[in-house]
C-alpha cells in the first residue's frame, strides 16, 4: 500500500472514530482510535481524542497516559502543547496542565494565548500570587484581551485588591462594553467594599445585558437584603430560581432572609432544598439547624449541626451551634465535648468559654464551670456577661479581686451600654451580698433592676385580670362537675410556686430517686393548653373555656401531655415538670391529669422576693424588676394559691415550705415522697450528688449539702426593703384591683 494510501486510511479512520465518539458509542470509537495508534504510534490527534474517550469512560489514569504520550509527540510546537494543556484542563487535571502550558510559553514568549491559558490554570489551582503575574504578561502582550483584564481582577479580588480588581473590571468593559461578567464582577466588588449603590447598578447592567444570570440574580438579592429592602431581595432570589430550581446558593439566600423574618418553617424549607441539592453544603446544613433549633426541633437541628462538622471538622460555628442544641436536649456531657472542639480551633473565643463554663454548671461540674469562666474573664474583663456568670458561679470572698476589677468598671458605667451596666450592677450586688455588706449590695441591686425594668414591657393589668378570671372560672362547684374526666396516668408531679421558693431543691430531692425524671421547666402544659384553646372550632380561652371543655377534650388534653413528657423519659414511673408558672393550670391538671401529684414550693415571702429581686432572669419575668410590682404579684400569687387550696380536695396539693426542709430534710423527703406515691429511698437525701442536667440559677446550691444560710436572708436587708414590705403587707390581695 502507497504512502498516500496510508494517509488516506488513516484518515478515514479518524473520522469515523470521530464519528462514532460524537454518537456516544465509545467502545467503536476506541476500537478505531487504537487502531490508527497501532499502525502509528505517535498519531497525535488520535492519542488526543482517546484521552478524552478514556477519561468519559471513567479511566483518568489511561486519560492521563495517553496525553503524556501526546505531550512527547507535540516536540517543539507550542500550539500542540497549548492543546494538551486544554486537554489536562477539560479532564480535571489542572496542575497537569499548568505544565503543558508554561511548555508552550517557553517556546513561543509572544504566545498571548498560551499565558493567558496558564494564569487561569494557576488562578484554579489556587496559586494567586502566579496568575496575576501571567495575567499582567498576558495583557502586556495583548492589551485589548478582556477576557484576561476580566480575570485579573477576579484574581485579585480574590487578594482583596479590590481597588486594583475594579480598574480592571473597567477597563475589560472599555474593550467590550457588552461583558455581562465584568458588570457582575464590579457588582461584588463594590459589595465587598461595603459600596451597595455601585454594586446594585452594576448588578442591574449586567442583567440588562444577561437576564438569565441566576448567579447575578442572587447576588443582587444579597445586597438588597444587606440594605434592608427585602421585599426587592425576595424577588430577586426567586428570580434565580424560576431560571435556575436546583440553584443551592439561592435557596440558601433566600432562607436567610426568610429566617431573619421570623418565616422560619418556609426557611426551612429552602434550605432543605439547598442540602438536598448540594448535600456537601456545610453552612446550609449549619443554618437549618439554627431554624430547626428555633422552630424547636432540636433533634433534627443536632443531626445537622452534625453534618455541618463532618463535611468541615474545622467549622466553630457549627461545633459551637450543635454544643448548645446538644445542651438543650439536656445532653451536656456532649455539649460539653463540641464546645472543647470548637475551643481547639479557637481557644480564645469567649462567647464559647461562656456557654462551655454554663454546660458545666448545668451538668454539675461546679469547679470546672469556675475555672472556664476565670479563663474567660482574663481575657474580657470588661465582657459583663461573663462577669455576672462568674459572680453566680463562685462566691465572692473578702479581698476578692473580681469585686476590685468590678468596681473599677462601675466608676465609669456611664460609659457602658446598658445591658453591660445591668450586668454589671447585678454582679456588684451579689458580691457585696456574699461580703455581708447589704446596704452597698442593694445600692447596686436597685441600680441594675431600675435599668432592666426599663427594658422589658409589663402588663400587670393583664396578669392580674388572668389570675381572677382564674379564680372566678374554676369554682369548687364547676371543679366538681367536671370531675371524672382526663387521663388517668400516675406519671406527672407538678411542682408549683414562685421563682426562687425552692422548686428546684424539691425536683432534685426527687430526682433522686430511681423511679423518678426530673423534667426541669418545662413548656408542654402551656403548650397543650393553647393548642386547646387556639383549635378554629374553639372560639373560648383559658381559663373561661373550662366552663365549657367537655370529658373528651379534657381526656385528650391529659393524654397530648401524658405523650409529650413521656417522651423525656420512657422508663421513668413518674415524671417531674417543675415550671413555677404552672399554678395558674392547677384546675385544669386537676380535671385532666387527676392522678397528677402536685407540690406547692412555698417559702418566706419577703426572701423569696428579695431573691427574685436579686437576679437577673434567663427567662420571661417581667415583674420582679421592682420591689412594688414584685410584692403585689406575689400578693396575686398567694391568692391564686389559697383559692386553689380552697377550691380543690384537701389531701391534692402538698404544700413544702423550703424552711421546712432546711430544718428537717428526711422528715419532709419521705412527706413528698409519700404523696407522690413512691416508696422510700435514702438516696433522696443525698440529693445534692444526684448527676443530673440543671438548667435553673438554682444548679449550684442542689449540687451542695443543704444549708440553711439563705433562711432568714432578708432580715440583713432590714428597712432597705420597706417598698417590698409594705405591698406585701399582712393578709391582703390585690385581686381586687382587677375587678
Amino acid at each position: 500500500m502507497t504512502a498516500t494510501k496510508t494517509i488516506d486510511t488513516v484518515q478515514e479512520t479518524l473520522r469515523v472514530a470521530t464519528a462514532l465518539h460524537q454518537r456516544g458509542e465509545l467502545q467503536q470509537a476506541e476500537q478505531a482510535y487504537r487502531q490508527i495508534i497501532a499502525v502509528h504510534p505517535g498519531h497525535f490527534k488520535a492519542l488526543c481524542s482517546l484521552s478524552l474517550l478514556r477519561a468519559q469512560q471513567g479511566s483518568q489514569e489511561d486519560a492521563v497516559a495517553m496525553l503524556r504520550r501526546a505531550s512527547v509527540v507535540a516536540g517543539d510546537e507550542a500550539e500542540s502543547h497549548l492543546l494538551v494543556g486544554d486537554l489536562f484542563a477539560r479532564i480535571g487535571r489542572s496542575e497537569l496542565s499548568v505544565e503543558q502550558y508554561g511548555r508552550a510559553v517557553a517556546l513561543d514568549p509572544a504566545h498571548s494565548g498560551a499565558q493567558h491559558h496558564l494564569a487561569n490554570a494557576l488562578h484554579r489551582l489556587g496559586q494567586i500570587d502566579a496568575a496575576i503575574l501571567a495575567y499582567r504578561e498576558t495583557i502586556a502582550l495583548d492589551p485589548n484581551n478582556a477576557a484576561a483584564h476580566h480575570n485579573l481582577g477576579l484574581a485579585l479580588h480574590r487578594m482583596g485588591k479590590f481597588s486594583e480588581a475594579i480598574a480592571h473590571f473597567r477597563q475589560a468593559l472599555a474593550i467590550m462594553p457588552e461583558l455581562a461578567q465584568a458588570h457582575a464582577s464590579l457588582g461584588n466588588a463594590h459589595r465587598a467594599m461595603g459600596e451597595p449603590d455601585a454594586a446594585i447598578n452594576h448588578y442591574r447592567r449586567a442583567l440588562a445585558i444577561a437576564p438569565r444570570s441566576p448567579e447575578v440574580h442572587s447576588n443582587l438579592g444579597a445586597v438588597l437584603h444587606e440594605i434592608g429592602d427585602e421585599d426587592a431581595a425576595i424577588a430577586s432570589y426567586q428570580s434565580a430560581l424560576v431560571i435556575a430550581p436546583n440553584f443551592a446558593q439561592a435557596h440558601y439566600n433566600l432562607a436567610g432572609l426568610l429566617q431573619a423574618r421570623g418565616q422560619l418553617a418556609a426557611a426551612v424549607a429552602h434550605y432543605a432544598r439547598a442540602v438536598e441539592i448540594a448535600p456537601n453544603f456545610a453552612e446550609a446544613h449549619n443554618n437549618l439547624g439554627n431554624a430547626l433549633h428555633k422552630l424547636q426541633r432540636v433533634d433534627e437541628a443536632i443531626e445537622h449541626y452534625k453534618q455541618a462538622v463532618a463535611l468541615k471538622p474545622k467549622y466553630i460555628a457549627a461545633h459551637h451551634n450543635l454544643g448548645i442544641a446538644l445542651q438543650t436536649a439536656g445532653r451536656s456531657d456532649e455539649a460539653i465535648a463540641q464546645y472543647q472542639a470548637a475551643l481547639a480551633i479557637a481557644p480564645t473565643n469567649v462567647g464559647i468559654l461562656n456557654d462551655l463554663a454554663a454546660a458545666c454548671l448545668v451538668a454539675g461540674r461546679l469547679e470546672d464551670a469556675a475555672k472556664v469562666y476565670e479563663k474567660a474573664t482574663a481575657l474580657a474583663p470588661e465582657n459583663m456577661n461573663i462577669a455576672l456568670n462568674f459572680a453566680r458561679a463562685r462566691p465572692f470572698r473578702i479581698g476578692d479581686p473580681r469585686l476590685t476589677q468590678l468596681e473599677a468598671l462601675a466608676a465609669r458605667d456611664a460609659s457602658l451600654g446598658d445591658d453591660d451596666r445591668i450586668a454589671l450592677h447585678f454582679a456588684l450586688g451579689k458580691a457585696f451580698g456574699d461580703i455581708a455588706q447589704p446596704a452597698r449590695s442593694f445600692e447596686h441591686l436597685l441600680v441594675a433592676n431600675q435599668l432592666k425594668r426599663r427594658q422589658i414591657e409589663y402588663d400587670e393589668r393583664g396578669t392580674f385580670e388572668l389570675f381572677y378570671r382564674v379564680c372566678k372560672t374554676a369554682t369548687p362547684d364547676l371543679l366538681r362537675a367536671k370531675a371524672g374526666a382526663g387521663n388517668d396516668s400516675p406519671a406527672p408531679i407538678f411542682i408549683v410556686g414562685m421563682p426562687r421558693s425552692g422548686t428546684t431543691l424539691i425536683e432534685q430531692i426527687l430526682a433522686s430517686h430511681p423511679q423518678v425524671h426530673g423534667a426541669g421547666e418545662i413548656g408542654d402544659l402551656s403548650q397543650v393548653v393553647s393548642e386547646l384553646s387556639g383549635r378554629p372550632d374553639v372560639a373560648t380561652p383559658y381559663p373561661e373555656i373550662l366552663g365549657i371543655v367537655s370529658a373528651a377534650a379534657l381526656t385528650k388534653l391529659g393524654s397530648a401531655y401524658v405523650e409529650r413528657i413521656t417522651k423525656l423519659a420512657p422508663r421513668a414511673a413518674r415524671i417531674v415538670d417543675k415550671m413555677p408558672a404552672n399554678f395558674a393550670f392547677i384546675g385544669l391538671i386537676h380535671l385532666a391529669l387527676p392522678n397528677a401529684r402536685i407540690i406547692h414550693a412555698r417559702r418566706d415571702a419577703v426572701d423569696t422576693c428579695l431573691s427574685c429581686f436579686s437576679l437577673l432572669f434567663s427567662d420571661d419575668q417581667p415583674y420582679t424588676y421592682d420591689l412594688v410590682e414584685l410584692g403585689r404579684y406575689y400578693r396575686a400569687y398567694d391568692a391564686v394559691m389559697r383559692h386553689w387550696q380552697s377550691a380543690l380536695p384537701e389531701d391534692r396539693i402538698l404544700e413544702v415550705r423550703y424552711e421546712d426542709v432546711v430544718a428537717d430534710l428526711e422528715g419532709q423527703t419521705r412527706r413528698i415522697l409519700a404523696h407522690c406515691g413512691l416508696g422510700w429511698h435514702a438516696g433522696c437525701l443525698a440529693f445534692h450528688r444526684t448527676r443530673r442536667p440543671i438548667h435553673t440559677a438554682s444548679a449550684i446550691q442542689v449540687r451542695q449539702p443543704l444549708y440553711g444560710d439563705s433562711v432568714g436572708r432578708a432580715r440583713m436587708y432590714g428597712t432597705l426593703l420597706h417598698p417590698l414590705l409594705q405591698e406585701l403587707g399582712p393578709d391582703t390581695t390585690c385581686l381586687d384591683a382587677a375587678r
